[in-house]
């Protein structure tokens, strides 16, 4: 088990397809106690029920947070605290997105996926830094996107391209400076998922042409994306910080 006895923060962790969700049971499976942070706080009761509970002392609660909100981050850290008494992990998942060109963004567009997808991220870490640096521990992983790194993708805007790319400014200059706390920050860029964000444009046709496209043959799921979130979460990578990883199957390979 890769996290035995750790706390985990998931934020946007409730959808049943999502990569967030995936992630909980990955952890949970490894030992975790995992938070599932979400704007739905039913759905994410659902999902805190879901997990499994197989290992002793391990037990999972859900948090309604706003991540576009600074009091409701800070209230959703100060819940974990009062649940567990620690905590050693936040995962920076919540996103939206949309697919509109250059010209069909409108400044309340533009302020929603930057709100939700950037800011979201610096409000969080902010809840939870001070706590991680009273441990000197802490890893935290971010969710970027390949849009960010080929400036545009098949379902995100050029607004969800900024906001990603913005991810992975932010997350190497708070590796940089939370080093010295012993607080790890690093980013995921996946390719397409299949999740209930691209589900209801994806059809069969389109899956199998943008396949061709990918060196691996077949889109990822939400579970390729766990993976990397587990390993970014656990000890494996105790010496990694700053990095970006990619999940894309080859979609992007860079020079």
């Amino acid at each position: 088990m890769l996290l035995k006895g750790k706390v985990a923060a998931i934020s946007g962790a409730a959808s049943r397809r999502g990569i967030g969700l995936a992630t909980a049971r990955l952890f949970a499976s490894h030992g975790a106690s995992v938070a599932i942070l979400d704007l739905d706080g039913a759905a994410a009761e659902e999902a805190a029920r879901s997990l499994p509970t197989e290992h002793a002392g391990q037990r999972h609660v859900a948090v309604a947070c706003n991540v576009v909100e600074r009091a409701s981050c800070e209230a959703a850290s100060q819940a974990v605290l009062a649940a567990y008494g620690h905590a050693d992990i936040l995962i920076n998942n919540a996103g939206i997105t949309q697919p509109v060109k250059i010209m069909e963004i409108d400044a309340a567009s533009w302020d929603r996926i930057l709100d939700v997808n950037l800011r979201g991220v610096l409000n969080l870490s902010q809840a939870f830094i001070p706590h991680f640096r009273s441990r000197k521990a802490g890893a935290i992983a971010c969710m970027s996107s390949v849009s960010a790194q080929r400036g545009g993708g098949i379902f995100g805007g050029p607004h969800y391209s900024a906001a990603k790319a913005g991810v992975l400014g932010l997350a190497k200059a708070m590796a940089r400076e939370l080093g010295p706390d012993g607080i790890r920050v690093n980013c995921v860029t996946p390719g397409l998922i299949q999740t209930d964000i691209t589900g209801g444009m994806l059809t069969e046709e389109m899956k199998v042409e943008i396949a061709k496209g990918i060196p691996l043959g077949r889109l990822g799921t939400a579970e390729d994306v766990a993976g990397i979130y587990l390993f970014l979460a656990s000890d494996l990578s105790q010496y990694v910080t700053g990095a970006v990883i990619d999940v894309n199957g080859g979609m992007l390979i860079h020079g």
